[in-house]
């Protein structure tokens, strides 16, 4: 299974914001020149994604822009996947096996039974470790540090495009 890159993205805008000083929404003009070489209109369609799943809020307004909805510590990167991806679901089941061994009754049915239950089983393991990852413990791991930093993207953006 290999997710979208959307996911990616959307682990980048949520470092962005769990970052961002909480009192000043992050604009999106922000995040879109961040994620340099993204297609504006599927970054806004990943925050829209994230907003829909409560993940993010939305402030309106010429100081609007974008925010944590809870705390880092309370977002599972399963909480981005399942934002982005939908819930985790790694076996199409087509109904193949009792297709192809139509002719073998209910041990084609059996089959179906335990391939399928094998692949439930792999989806709880990996979204059970996904839900034990938080957005507080991939910053703080990535950044070697026990605190999050509290930065204004948008000065530092500023900063950049005045030079």
């Amino acid at each position: 299974m290999i997710l979208s890159k959307g996911l990616e993205q959307a682990v980048c805008i949520m470092t962005l914001l769990a970052t961002q000083n909480k009192e000043v929404p992050l604009a999106s003009h922000v995040i879109n020149r961040r994620l340099k070489g993204s297609s504006h209109s599927y970054i806004r369609k990943i925050i829209r994604k994230l907003v829909v799943s409560g993940l993010v809020s939305s402030v309106s307004g010429s100081n609007g822009g974008f925010s944590l909805a809870k705390e880092p510590k309370d977002i599972s990167l399963l909480d981005v996947v399942e934002a982005l991806e939908g819930p985790i679901h790694t076996y199409p089941n087509t109904g193949m096996i009792n297709q192809v061994f139509f002719d073998r009754g209910p041990t084609a049915d059996s089959g179906e039974k335990v391939l399928t239950s094998v692949f439930e089983q792999a989806d709880d393991c990996y979204s059970s470790f996904l839900s034990n990852q938080t957005v507080e413990q991939l910053i703080r791991k990535s950044l070697a540090s026990e605190t999050i930093p509290v930065l204004n993207w948008n000065e530092s953006m500023e900063k950049v495009e005045s030079k």
